[in-house]
């Protein structure tokens, strides 16, 4: 069968996340099992800008289900931002002989996937991979269950400490401005409280937490706070409960990068598999400008316009359990 796109590019972009490489061995795959070039596009637009390409074949994403990271690398790109710097890659894709793209990301790679797209009508297909789980129109993104269990794992440890000394641990986690990391990972690690920007302000959860009696019959407390520099993350809540509690021992631990790496659990090999593949199969049926998602287990197509603009709100059913379970 002739299929009208030979060639396709394949990149991932952003943040890394766990699960990307698989999504990578599943995208390539599926389009020489197609009969389809794949042209791997290292660090992202960065390498689509300055030609950073080379043919991929079967054996260049052997062995890579269970890595972390990327195996094609990621950058930022300002240049990409401009229309000078998307006209570059657009020639850049037309030098490769490149027909449509793949991309691996969040929001800002769909955002510049999108631009690319409208100024040079070109197919491009995006596969959510991001540790925030913020893109509107799926339950989940690529990443986002190997974070959880990461944090958890180290909530578990903290706990430890927290009891041995009867402190309040405060614990930033990351989801920029998405507070499904926090709220989810304080269901799992049976955190006393998750500060997130979905709801009220920060500042009015801790007095919610304080005055639900902070520890109550408890010897430790464990809140979990989604970063966010408007006041100073998770350092800047425990300076404010020290000013307003002097009695209590509090102490902050910052996870940062932490959360990034390790290999991807069982759950985000799957669902990165199974999305690379969709992906592919989206192109085949002449999709374009569309994220694949998945909604109740099955795969679906999301408009870049929906996932990067509509905004996606934690589960209130979650917000519920963790106040009820906290007591």
């Amino acid at each position: 069968m002739e299929y009208s796109i030979k060639c396709i590019g394949l990149l991932t972009s952003g943040g890394d996340a766990p699960g990307m490489n698989a999504a990578v061995r599943a995208v390539t795959r599926t389009a020489i099992f197609n009969g389809i070039k794949v042209k791997a596009i290292y660090r992202g637009y960065k390498g689509l800008i300055t030609g950073e390409i080379r043919e991929f074949q079967t054996q260049d994403v052997s062995g890579i289900i269970g890595r972390g990271g990327t195996i094609l690398k990621t950058a930022r790109c300002e240049e990409f931002r401009t229309p000078e710097g998307r006209r570059t890659a657009y020639e850049t894709m037309l030098r490769e002989q490149i027909d449509a793209l793949i991309v691996i990301g969040g929001d800002g790679t769909f955002t510049g996937a999108r631009e690319l797209a409208k100024e040079y009508n070109i197919p491009i297909v995006g596969v959510p991979g991001t540790i925030d789980n913020d893109l509107w129109g799926t339950d989940s993104t690529i990443g986002y269950d190997t974070a959880l269990n990461t944090i958890m794992e180290c909530v578990d440890k903290i706990r430890d400490t927290a009891s041995s000394h009867e402190r309040v641990f405060f614990v930033e986690v990351m989801g920029r401005d998405a507070g499904f990391l926090a709220l989810n990972s304080a269901l799992a690690a049976g955190a006393e409280a998750a500060i997130i920007p979905e709801r009220k302000t920060p500042e009015e959860q801790l007095e919610a937490f304080i005055g639900n009696g902070l520890r109550k019959s408890k010897n430790s407390s464990i809140v979990i706070v989604a970063e966010n520099p408007e006041i100073g993350g998770a350092q800047g809540l425990a300076n404010t409960l020290k000013e307003k509690h002097p009695e209590y021992d509090v102490r902050v631990t910052i996870l940062g990068h932490l959360q990034r790496g390790g290999s991807p659990t069982a759950y985000d090999r799957i669902l990165a598999s199974r999305m690379g593949v969709a992906a592919i199969n989206a192109l085949l049926e002449e999709q374009r400008n569309i994220m694949i998602g998945i909604k109740n287990d099955e795969l679906v197509y999301v408009p870049f316009s929906k996932a990067i603009k509509d905004d996606k709100d934690v589960n209130p059913d979650s917000v519920q359990a963790l106040q009820i379970l906290a007591i």
